[in-house]
């Protein structure tokens, strides 16, 4: 790899018992070994479980001075410790962003502009609220498939808050999502999704939203729905077929 002149590296990694993976390992472990690299575009998240001894996970801040004085271009970051900083999550990216998949965004989510970006996941084991989908809309103008993974209640109502718009978004997953979040997008009057294609959902979720389904179809954003995953074995009502006589 000495002769390497371009890398781009995408990775996830979990350890444990170590430190965030900051510019200086990347200077030490990757970029002196290859002397003709001349372009270097990546995407690391790093998750740190630290079990059996205690390490002070770096901040934020401390992440940015490491990329400073190398040859990285302009890089962005950001972090998550847990209260008992035995646990933590670090994404650092080389910006712009050059890669179509977004994974494990949380709600320590800077912001940015990620213009290749078509397919996001977001994980957290904390509420998400409006303002961080809000966030999303506009930061990811071109994104088409979205899967949130958050069994926590948002803490605020929405019905003062601006309207979401997702444009490009043909697949939206919810299967693993609290009712809340499921209401927030599949309800017209929150969030607008003109090129919805496939739903992923729980039967339980789609049913509450939906009053048994006996609330008006033209109050969802089901326009061109062409597919409803629904994973788990169910026995549907008379209402639910009668709903969904379109698929």
């Amino acid at each position: 790899m000495i002769n390497l002149e371009e890398l781009k590296l995408c990775l996830f990694v979990r350890i444990f018992d170590s430190i965030y993976i900051d510019g200086i390992q990347l200077h030490d472990q990757i970029l002196i070994y290859m002397p003709r690299l001349n372009k270097f575009t990546f995407s690391i998240k790093t998750r740190v479980v630290n079990k059996n001894i205690r390490i002070n996970l770096s901040s934020n801040e401390n992440i940015q001075r490491s990329f400073i004085g190398k040859k990285y271009g302009q890089v962005d970051s950001y972090v998550h410790t847990r209260s008992t900083e035995t646990k933590g999550e670090c994404h650092i990216y080389s910006f712009p962003y050059e890669f179509e998949y977004f994974h494990d965004l949380n709600i320590s989510f800077p912001g940015g502009m990620f213009h290749k970006v078509r397919n996001l996941m977001m994980v957290d084991t904390r509420p998400f609220e409006h303002k961080l989908f809000k966030l999303i809309s506009q930061d990811f103008p071109f994104l088409q498939h979205l899967y949130i993974y958050n069994d926590e209640s948002r803490k605020y109502k929405e019905d003062s808050f601006p309207f979401i718009t997702f444009p490009h978004l043909t697949l939206l997953h919810l299967q693993f999502a609290h009712v809340n979040y499921v209401e927030l997008f599949l309800l017209k009057k929150y969030t607008h999704l003109p090129n919805l294609l496939n739903l992923y959902i729980r039967y339980e979720s789609l049913a509450k939203i939906e009053n048994n389904f006996t609330n008006d179809i033209v109050h969802f954003n089901f326009d061109k729905l062409k597919g409803l995953h629904i994973l788990e074995l169910f026995v549907g009502s008379q209402s639910f077929h009668k709903y969904f006589t379109f698929l």
